[in-house]
């Protein structure tokens, strides 16, 4: 399972989401009572709260070659 971590950028990938296939900046990393973390991440026009990580995969950023 892979962890998040604030200020990372993450594509969605809920098809019961407004905001599938979108990209966007976890802002908040909670833990559930079970010890799982859940992610709010925010998107260019709202944002998700309580997403698992399964649904989210990390998106490398471009123009990191110098």
């Amino acid at each position: 399972m892979t962890e998040f971590n604030e200020d990372d950028r993450v594509e969605l990938t809920d098809d019961h989401s407004d905001f599938d296939g979108q990209v966007g900046v976890v802002t908040q990393v909670m833990e559930t009572m079970f010890g799982d973390a859940t992610y709010t991440v925010n998107f260019e026009e709202g944002q998700e709260q309580g997403v698992p990580a399964d649904q989210l995969e990390l998106v490398e950023a471009a123009g990191d070659e110098e």
